[in-house]
């Protein structure tokens, strides 16, 4: 086959069958809902996680501060609600339900069954369930607030500096908060920000090859010693985990600032290079051999050269006489019959 052969111009006839279409069809309804299917799980996974680990705990708090203080508040437990008050029968029942505390004495047993009706109380109304996701949103907020001013940066500091000194914190903290600045941009205000929002490409690992990275910083000044010249570290992610990866150095001059944000980039990344922002598509259809076109093409070619030298070698040889390639009778011989 000879000529230029490309992707999309090969096409074969086959005859549609029930279960091509349906094959065909069932993709198409996979594609469309997947997306939005494993987006709500994704969802629901973070609200059942962040219902159970943070806003149930902080729910228990404020419940058990309402059922320690509330009496206090509202000038005795007469004004409580009428899950505050607590019968003997009650506590008799309560305590037949729970053998191990028969020799518990009956003002703990109360305060077990106010808590236990207390909850039962609050999950039946879905706005107090939330209190505790704004609690903890406020409770951030005013973290944020503290470290934001001088005051609260040393004290962080100094929090930080003893915290790194324990045996088991000391190996995983700095990790964890270097990663979380490198995600965040350095918000917790008690460092220099890294700058991880600028996204630069580079020619990795060889020449011809280029690859996506982030630019963490400058470089380790015994590498730049070595290179003898500026140079910059920077981060390739890996996909579909951009959280690892690998760390290199190379000169500044052969990096190149790419004009997309960091979200666009590690969404790149983790969909092995599927999503490309909008503004940065060209819209041209890439077109590239077929690997088997190009193999037939390459037999092909030698065939052809193969036949070529051969009919070269083959015109430039002297002819053939009657007793072999490459000799003949000579003219001037006698025939032996005239002897």
């Amino acid at each position: 086959m000879r000529g230029e052969l490309r992707v999309g111009m090969v096409k074969q006839t086959q005859k549609r069958t029930f279960g091509s279409d349906f094959r065909t069809f069932f993709l198409r309804g996979l594609a469309i809902l997947l997306p939005s299917v494993v987006t709500l799980a994704l969802l629901l996974w973070a609200y059942t996680f962040l219902r159970d680990r943070v806003a149930e705990p902080i729910n228990g708090g404020v419940r058990s501060a309402v059922i320690a203080f509330g009496p206090r508040i509202v000038g005795g437990e007469a004004n409580m609600p009428g899950w505050y008050s607590v019968a003997p029968q009650e506590i008799a029942d309560f305590r037949a339900g729970n053998r191990n505390l028969r020799n518990v004495p009956d003002q703990q047993i109360i305060g077990l069954v106010r808590a236990e009706e207390f909850e039962r109380v609050w999950s039946r109304h879905w706005y107090l369930q939330g209190i505790g996701f704004v609690i903890a949103i406020l409770l951030i907020y005013l973290a944020g607030l503290f470290v934001g001013n001088y005051l609260g940066r040393r004290i962080y500091a100094r929090i930080e500096s003893w915290a790194i000194r324990l045996p088991v914190i000391k190996q995983v903290y700095p990790n964890v908060k270097q990663v979380t600045d490198f995600l965040l941009g350095g918000s917790s205000g008690a460092g220099p920000a890294m700058p991880s929002n600028r996204v630069v490409v580079v020619e990795y690992p060889r020449k011809g090859i280029w690859t996506v990275g982030l630019m963490t910083g400058e470089s380790l000044r015994v590498l730049q010693d070595v290179i003898g010249e500026p140079c910059v570290t920077i981060f390739i992610p890996s996909s579909p985990t951009p959280f690892t990866g690998y760390t290199i150095t190379v000169p500044a001059k052969e990096v190149y600032e790419l004009p997309i944000s960091l979200d666009e980039a590690i969404r790149f990344v983790v969909s092995g290079g599927v999503l490309v922002p909008g503004r940065q598509q060209s819209g041209r259809v890439v077109e590239i051999p077929l690997a088997e076109i190009v193999a037939k093409r390459s037999q092909t070619n030698l065939a052809e050269s193969t036949n070529d030298a051969i009919m070269g070698r083959t015109a430039a040889s002297p002819q053939s006489g009657p007793d072999g390639p490459g000799r003949s009778t000579p003219p001037d011989s006698p025939d032996p019959d005239s002897r």
